[in-house]
């Protein structure tokens, strides 16, 4: 499992992007704006040479604790993103109703 994995997250109007690189390999997550309080998390892309290391997980819970410290609610459309939260019953309070 890889510790202190660096995420950077890029926004815009509508959309926003984490991104993680690790060992010159990048991960994402992205999302779309639905409202001015809700975000859909929609994709999830891990590269092979990452799988189990953790970085997936690290792009989810970054972006639940972006959505707690800005009073937003998570829509986890993306499969991975899903069972990620619904791993973490801590990360639940996110989930949009």
């Amino acid at each position: 499992m890889t510790t202190d994995i660096a995420i950077t997250r890029d926004v815009t109007e509508t959309k926003g992007r984490y991104t993680a690189t690790v060992d010159g390999h990048e991960a994402e997550m992205t999302y779309s704006r639905a409202g001015p309080q809700t975000i859909i998390i929609d994709h999830t892309a891990v590269p092979d040479a990452l799988r189990g290391r953790g970085v997936g997980q690290a792009l989810v819970q970054r972006g639940v604790e972006d959505a707690r410290a800005e009073g937003r609610r998570i829509v986890p459309l993306c499969p991975f993103a899903k069972a990620q939260i619904d791993r973490h019953p801590e990360w639940q309070d996110v989930l949009a109703e």
